[in-house]
């Protein structure tokens, strides 16, 4: 059931952005009040790499659009972010470092796509612009980031997936999440979490961009762990996976769940 919407969810690549909000109610009748599905556009390198995003997402009860460099480069930006109420910007490649006024490490081991940063800085700036809520995973806060002004450490040994008898398994650390955070509510508690460890980027307060807020810190190299913007009522980011809901505490997944409901009420604001 979950990979047929997913395929459903990579099949509306090709959307129509000239639709409009149906009129229904519980039974499906037509009615004065709009029905405010939360659309929430997810960027991805690819259709496979989405994947998880799409599921959890539309488990959490949202309408999803997938945005990709393949399909999506060329599509001006208001089309791509038509009827959205909300962002979440996936794990994926690494950024280049040239947007943070870097030369790539030569020992680094980079996978860069420079296309898929082009795109996701632009629907950023638009949900940005818009107050619109943003859930930003590993790669996703590490752009965030960067759009903010900061840094990375181009390469973090022992952070990445480990391979275990032939297969590629997750790293796991502990992370404190601060009371003030925006997050903790969302999840349902700070406190100390053991979560997966997928990256080999990331930043300490060195390169945080002084106009984010760190939210969450790794507990043994104070590596940052969350990130969240003052400016915005709901831009938060994360470090781990939490997409991958058997590598996380439970709780995690009230982000997708903070997701969708702050996509619903962002979509209703502007229908009115």
């Amino acid at each position: 059931m979950l990979r047929s919407k997913y395929n459903q969810a990579i099949a509306r690549t090709k959307f129509d952005p000239t639709s409009t909000p149906k009129h229904c109610n519980s039974e499906g009748h037509s009615v004065i009040m709009l029905c405010h599905m939360a659309v929430v556009a997810i960027t991805s390198s690819g259709a496979k790499n989405a994947r998880r995003y799409t599921e959890v997402m539309e488990s959490a009860g949202a309408d999803v659009r997938v945005l990709m460099p393949d399909c999506h480069t060329s599509v001006a930006t208001h089309e791509l972010m038509h009827d959205v109420g909300g962002l979440l910007l996936s794990g994926g490649p690494d950024i280049d470092p040239s947007l943070y006024g870097e030369d790539p490490d030569p020992n680094a081991g980079l996978r860069l796509n420079r296309s898929l940063d082009n795109l996701e800085l632009r629907v950023l700036e638009y949900a940005l612009i818009r107050d619109m809520p943003v859930l930003a995973i590993c790669r996703g806060m590490q752009l965030l980031n960067v759009a903010f002004g900061g840094k990375l450490i181009q390469d973090l040994p022992g952070h990445k997936p480990e391979k275990i008898d032939g297969k590629w398994k997750s790293t796991y650390h502990t992370i404190y999440i601060a009371p003030g955070a925006k997050a903790a509510p969302v999840i349902g508690m700070a406190g100390l979490f053991k979560v997966n460890s997928l990256h080999h980027q990331g930043l300490k307060e060195a390169q945080r961009a002084p106009r984010l807020m760190s939210t969450a810190y790794e507990v043994e190299e104070g590596l940052i762990e969350g990130l969240e913007s003052p400016e915005h009522s709901w831009v938060i980011g994360f470090q781990c996976h939490p997409e991958r809901q058997d590598e996380v505490p439970t709780l995690f997944g009230n982000l997708f769940l903070g997701l969708k409901e702050r996509a619903e009420t962002f979509i209703a604001e502007f229908a009115t």
